[in-house]
């Protein structure tokens, strides 16, 4: 199992209910994750365009994760 910390930004954020939460895991890669977050928090359930960073540096879904890093969610930006 690892530990880590996320961050959620924006509408994540608000459908979080928080800014960080402290998460133990058995999940191998950032998707895996992600969708451990979205059984905790349904609202986050916009994975199609959003990002994801670790440690400050945008990552790949397919990415695996360290014991005590800080993974980040991005929801999906709106341009124009």
């Amino acid at each position: 199992m690892k530990t880590v910390n996320i961050r959620f930004f924006a509408v994540f954020k608000e459908h979080a209910g928080l800014e960080m939460y402290r998460h133990e895991t058995g999940a191998e890669t950032l998707m895996n994750l992600y969708r451990e977050m979205t059984g905790i928090f349904p609202g986050l359930n916009i994975e199609a365009a959003a990002l994801v960073a670790v440690n400050d540096d945008l990552a790949n879904w397919s990415q695996q994760f360290d014991d005590g890093d800080e993974v980040l969610f991005f929801p999906p930006v709106a341009g124009g």
